[in-house]
């Protein structure tokens, strides 16, 4: 028993860097553009955003640069949407491979995830030192309140996701209803306000939504003299762990009889 868990341990990163291999090339190996893609579509949602609201208005809530304010928004939240969504599917897209003994639903999960993340950090950077580099903006990056912003992205997606992947292979009308669940995200989670703006009692129905802590602790890292105390990494975090022992839990007892389906 000790010698096959040991095999198993050493085992695991081989299948998971496999698997991450394999969704590289099927994600961007296979379409014209590949990674560049990652890059245009936040860039294009930002420009858009950018160019509506400076018609509207004078100055984003904080700073003067609308790139700089939609991008620490929009980013995060397209981290968290993508994320969850890729994890969501995991068994599915991995399906064949999971008949194999040496790979289990874990490295299906942190393929997917560990690859997405990644490239979703390398686009968040670009495109905010893109921003820096071609507006006016002075402001001056905090790496840490930054850092826990993306590191509570992270954990929430990988949360929900996990979750999700149960409920969808389990339920295959979950995935309807998340659709309708998530689609007021993109309204209610900061990316075109802050939630000091926001008038009673809203404001306090919106703290609970996690995501809007997210964008405040991001736009924490982007502008210096911005400091929202409302924000709790701790709130964040415990929903992403509380989700994320769930579906594992589910997952580690069902999995198997979900591919059989």
């Amino acid at each position: 028993m000790l010698n096959q868990s040991r095999t198993r341990i050493l085992a695991a990163p081989r299948a998971t860097t496999a698997l991450m291999l394999r969704e590289m090339v099927t994600s961007y190996g296979r379409s014209p553009g590949g990674y560049l893609w990652a890059v245009l579509e936040p860039v294009a949602a930002i420009a858009l955003l950018s160019i509506v609201f400076a018609a509207a208005f004078q100055s984003p809530s904080l700073g003067r640069s609308f790139p700089l304010f939609y991008a620490s928004g929009f980013l995060p939240f397209l981290m968290f949407n993508d994320l969850v969504n890729r994890l969501a599917s995991a068994l599915r897209f991995s399906r064949p491979l999971l008949a194999y003994p040496a790979v289990t639903f874990l490295d299906a999960l942190l393929a997917r995830f560990l690859l997405n993340l990644g490239t979703h950090i390398i686009v968040a950077l670009l495109v905010i030192g893109g921003i820096l580099m071609l507006f006016e903006t002075a402001t001056v990056l905090r790496p840490g309140p930054l850092a826990l912003g993306l590191a509570m992205t992270a954990a929430l997606a990988f949360g929900i996701g996990v979750f999700n992947c149960f409920m969808l292979s389990a339920f295959p009308v979950w995935d309807r209803l998340w659709q309708i669940v998530s689609r007021p995200l993109f309204v209610i989670s900061g990316i075109f306000f802050l939630l000091e703006d926001v008038p009673q009692p809203f404001r306090d129905w919106l703290w609970f939504n996690p995501l809007i802590h997210i964008t405040g602790e991001v736009r924490r890292g982007v502008y210096a003299t911005y400091e929202p105390g409302w924000v709790s990494p701790i709130y964040v975090f415990a929903l992403s762990l509380v989700a994320a022992v769930l579906g594992l839990m589910l997952l580690r007892r069902h999995y198997k009889e979900l591919l059989e389906r």
